[in-house]
């Protein structure tokens, strides 16, 4: 029964491979390399171990190239020099293995390949679950370096084995003791001593992911079925590493403690010290600082980066063996603030110094612009320098240059782009700073900004499918996978200890996430594992449907919840009006459309009847005929007392015309007042009243949007990011750069007007909305190349020059009343011509009505 119950857990969320793999993410076998781990019975929690392998080479290699993969994170060293860290995050069944090119690191003569592995052996936000071990391959000309039983490896105790999880969704708590490290280990004159023995083989070859091998994790005792698992190629681009230094220590204080500094950072113990407010370093130039020791104070150092980032903080320090450094990281503080800004999610990691020069770096990637060393047991003089951030960036191929007349919308803009730089990594993540969990839904708006913005369609196709590996055995997405939050989530249901279920609506976006991949890319093989994975939802869908009234419930529906929103409902059952309105949404324009394109025509129209009976029961529950609008309290608002609507009903009525007899105005009157009885969604949800208002010309209502609502943002100004919600507070749990793309899409598909028309972006609508925008330059990305747009001018007076690349044909929509010299199409009811372009090349159009 146990190991059936187990099998369970490993297997709770579905794979439907029948497909060939997509080449982009082929199938590797590494063999002859095997999996390799510490000879021991059991791995405890964040154990490192460390793996090296001294090769003599007869000459430099012309190429050495190979592959890499460690359960749960590495950290690579040839020759003493730090090569990179991985892996991204996979779900356990189909790991991605990295490439590796040494051949720029090894010489003639001998070599050292170097590795620290930490095995988390607890659910975070960047992996599910897991076994112990290590993988690799290399080629290097005609010889072949695998793991095997001939590597040396080392119990790393420098960091303790056992070490406590930082929160929920982060594993590792680091504590690193340098005076434990075997400094120099990863260099060809080591001689390991007795502590160092052989590796032992966890598995018979390389074929199956770590979940399979048969090393002990103990904590969860899966097993992972060699059937169904297996290791792929990292199906995108490593990423860029660059140093990015702190500019400023803000503030500096003693911190005298009344109770061991451990059972604060441990417990949160309250009332545990007090400070000496007054600065207590001397400066020494160029960035490095000396602190004298006061009695058995503490010295707490605060620094501030020019913008939020996401990187591995690191410090030098000169300091007596035995000394203390807590390195805390924050995303916002106020100067004068908390002492210590260990107030977000227990964002800190402990050094402990050897005698002398220390260098210290965290294993593991953090988000912050705030980064704190509180360092006490120190009895001489101490000096820190180098304070800053080894910075992690998605290698895009076309970072953007963006000119905006307005400051205030410049600065907005600014700050979507640097927050898509710390969210689109290696998933698309909502918060770096708290969750680092790849979400649909709100989450997912930005695959238009990475695609539009920075021109990528690698990485979005990393999402469609590494997020639709999380369907569940019932039918269900794991609405942030691969990640530990749902799947945990499954198990307190259960219990009814949370409210938090798979997201149902997500799982709605998702579909709308593989329909705009497929817009946008044209590419159906890479959405080929994708598409029954929808399939299987919607029948999960269907089931949960309400025959009765035809409408899904949004409550009680067992393990999912719905979430919609944040911010813009008093009641859950006010969302249903929302649910149901995007399932509808999501079957016509979506599921159906992608039917069509796999020749499942019988899906197709089983879809769209679906939708059509479900929009019955929307038009049936929540239509006020005398109003002529969408009410999201209509069968309660007498026993309520009040009425209720919401931006994302309106919105979403609006722009897939789900509105009875096209009855829209009082829904659009709504969406531009926002008056205080419709719920107003949060920054992530924004876009669909976005794309309504664009739909309806309404482009001024989306500036003021922009210069007020979100120019008012602290994050905008204080972090160059966008926060999770209107409002933000310095030293608390406040997400300052999450992955609101509301600037970015008005900018692509409100102002430019940008969208594919027929899949591959074979054909593009574009429908030009400038409002009162004096000047404006920008690129639009396709996959077919970039639109150059830029507009100088007013209303009246404006000169729009757009430059079009080659294979790109536009249907250009303008006011009928402009006199622009291109083929005409047709003329629209709403007062549009449809212009053709067909030619590349550059196009100058005199306007007084755009």
């Amino acid at each position: 029964m146990m190991k059936k119950i187990l099998f369970f857990i490993i297997g709770i969320v579905s794979c439907l491979s029948s497909f060939a793999t997509d080449t982009r993410s082929a199938t590797l076998d590494l063999s002859p390399a095997k999996w390799i781990w510490y000879p021991a019975g059991r791995t405890l929690q964040n154990t490192f171990v460390l793996f090296r392998k001294d090769i003599v080479l007869d000459k430099k290699p012309h190429k050495a190239i190979g592959w890499i993969l460690a359960d749960s994170r590495y950290r690579l060293f040839v020759n003493g020099k730090r090569i990179q860290w991985g892996p991204a995050p996979s779900d356990p069944r189909w790991q991605e293995a990295d490439p590796i090119d040494l051949t720029a690191f090894l010489t003639e003569g001998k070599n050292v390949i170097a590795v620290e592995v930490c095995f988390f052996g607890s659910g975070d936000g960047t992996h599910p679950m897991g076994k112990p071990g290590f993988i690799l391959n290399l080629d290097m000309d005609q010889e072949k370096l695998v793991t095997d039983a001939s590597w040396d490896c080392f119990l790393a105790k420098s960091w303790r084995p056992g070490q406590y999880k930082r929160w929920f969704l982060r594993s590792l708590q680091e504590e690193f003791d340098a005076r434990l490290y075997p400094y120099g280990w990863d260099t060809s004159d080591f001689k390991p001593d007795e502590n160092w023995t052989k590796a032992i083989l966890v598995s018979q070859d390389g074929k199956e992911p770590s979940v399979c091998n048969s090393s002990s994790e103990y904590v969860w005792e899966i097993f992972g079925d060699k059937q169904l698992s297996e290791i792929r190629k990292r199906s995108i681009p490593s990423m860029r590493e660059f140093d990015f230094h702190a500019t400023t220590l803000e503030e500096s204080m003693w911190i005298h403690w009344k109770r061991p500094a451990e059972d604060y950072f441990d417990l949160l113990v309250s009332d545990a010290f007090e400070t000496i407010d007054k600065p207590i370093t001397r400066s020494l130039g160029d960035g490095e600082w000396e602190i004298s020791p006061q009695g058995n104070y503490a010295a707490a150092l605060t620094f501030s980066f020019p913008e939020q980032g996401v990187g591995w903080p690191h410090f030098t320090i000169d300091a007596p063996e035995g000394t203390i450094v807590e390195l805390l990281v924050h995303e916002a503080h106020q100067k004068g603030g908390p002492a210590l800004i260990n107030s977000h999610f227990n964002s800190w990691s402990r050094f402990i110094c050897k005698e002398g020069i220390n260098h210290f770096e965290t294993f593991d990637f953090e988000s912050f612009r705030w980064l704190q060393l509180h360092i006490r047991n120190f009895n001489r003089p101490i000096k820190i320098a180098s304070v800053g951030m080894r910075r992690r960036i998605y290698p895009w191929k076309s970072e953007p240059t963006i000119v905006i007349s307005d400051d205030t919308i410049q600065h907005v803009v600014n700050a979507a782009v640097n927050t898509l730089f710390n969210c689109a990594q290696e998933t698309l993540v909502d918060g770096m700073a708290r969750e680092r969990q790849q979400y649909s839904g709100d989450g997912s708006h930005q695959l238009h900004a990475v695609i539009q913005t920075l021109g990528d369609i690698t990485l979005p196709y990393r999402f469609v499918n590494t997020f639709s590996q999380g369907l569940s055995i019932d039918g269900y997405f794991m609405d942030s996978w691969p990640a530990w939050d749902r799947l945990a989530r499954t198990v307190e249901r259960q219990m009814h200890l949370t409210g938090w279920g798979p997201i149902l609506d997500h799982s709605i976006g998702f579909c709308f996430d593989a329909f705009h991949y497929y817009m946008y890319t044209g590419d159906l093989q890479g959405l080929k594992e994708v598409y029954p994975r929808l399939l299987s939802f919607f029948s999960y869908l269907y089931k949960l449907t309400d025959k009765s009234e035809h409408l899904v419930p949004v409550e009680n529906l067992g393990m999912c919840s719905v979430y919609i929103d944040h911010e813009a409902y008093k009641q859950t059952k006010h969302k249903q009006l929302a649910l149901n309105l995007y399932i509808v949404a999501m079957c016509r324009k979506a599921l159906s459309t992608l039917c069509q394109a796999f020749g499942d025509t019988q899906k197709a129209d089983e879809i769209n009847q679906y939708a059509a009976d479900i929009l019955q029961g929307c038009i049936q529950k929540f239509w006020d005929n005398e109003q002529q609008v969408y009410v999201n309290n209509l069968p309660w608002k007498d026993e309520e007392g009040e009425i209720r609507y919401c931006d994302r009903s309106l919105a979403t009525a609006l722009i897939f015309d789900l509105c009875p007899n096209g009855e829209t105005a009082k829904a659009l009157n709504l969406l531009e007042l926002s008056p205080a009885e419709m719920g107003v969604s949060y920054p992530c949800n924004a876009v669909w009243p976005l794309w309504a208002l664009v739909k309806y010309r309404k482009i001024n209502t989306v500036l003021s949007d922009l210069r007020k609502k979100w120019g008012n943002m602290s994050s905008v100004w204080a972090n160059n990011t966008l926060q999770e919600f209107w409002q933000a507070y310095p030293d608390e749990g406040s997400q300052w750069s999450h992955c609101a793309m509301y600037p970015l899409i008005a900018l692509n598909q409100g102002i430019a007007g940008v969208h594919p028309l027929k899949p591959g972006c074979e054909r593009i609508k574009m429908e030009p909305q400038l409002g009162d925008l004096e000047h404006i330059r920008f690129n639009v990305q396709t996959p077919k190349g970039a639109i150059q747009f830029s507009a100088q001018g007013i209303k009246g007076k404006r000169e729009l020059r757009l430059q079009i690349p080659e294979s790109l044909s536009i249907e250009l929509r303008l006011d009928k009343r402009e006199k622009v010299d291109l083929p005409l199409l047709r003329t629209e009811k709403d007062g549009i011509n449809v212009y053709e372009i067909t030619h590349p090349g550059s196009y100058v159009l005199k306007l007084k009505y755009t």
